[in-house]
């Protein structure tokens, strides 16, 4: 008889990854797009009405994502929409924080980092998709997917080591409140920046 110590932890499932494409973005930058023709995402229409409910990366949520989202993510996945972030306030895109108990998905930004990609190096909080979904991937406790995200995209494999200290202080805190305390211990204060 076989003991459980000897029994191999099964290795998880890779998150579920959503893009909506609004396609403002020159096909061949648009990151979201190459996610989508390797495999890696799946695309769809919209936010509302995705059941099991994603985590949907919004950069003016109130809560950054946190270990508490992590059970949330593994049933149905991260979404991001693929557009220029600066301009979702005001497109109605996402749901207000107050749009009461019919809201089912969990609205979450992304803790302070910066930029690796070619247009904004070193900006904070000017993430691309792809960015942006490997950030969430190795705050959700999976680095080793969120680096192999990154594989083949311009400025990729130095997003991880370009913000190496920050994730490592972000990941496995349990709360959002404790990411925010991560933040201000990074910065000083919280930063005013929109964050991806």
């Amino acid at each position: 008889m076989r003991s459980s110590a000897s029994t191999p932890n099964p290795t998880p499932r890779p998150l579920r990854l959503l893009v909506v494409l609004e396609g403002e973005d020159h096909p061949k930058a648009c990151t979201g797009r190459r996610l989508l023709h390797r495999g890696l995402a799946e695309e769809v229409a919209g936010v509302h009405g995705l059941r099991p409910a994603p985590i949907v990366l919004d950069p003016h949520a109130h809560d950054p994502i946190s270990e508490r989202d992590r059970a949330a993510a593994e049933r149905g996945g991260v979404l991001v929409v693929d557009c220029s972030w600066n301009r979702l306030a005001g497109r109605g895109r996402f749901p207000s924080d107050d749009d009461g108990p019919g809201r089912r998905e969990r609205r979450r930004r992304l803790p302070f980092l910066l930029a690796a990609n070619p247009q904004h190096f070193g900006r904070l909080a000017e993430l691309n998709t792809v960015e942006a979904l490997s950030a969430a991937v190795y705050l959700l406790g999976r680095p080793e997917d969120a680096a192999a995200l990154l594989e083949g995209f311009r400025g990729g494999p130095s997003f991880l080591d370009l913000n190496v200290e920050r994730l490592r202080a972000y990941r496995g805190r349990p709360d959002p409140d404790a990411v925010r305390a991560a933040e201000r211990s990074l910065f000083g204060s919280e930063p005013r920046a929109a964050t991806t």
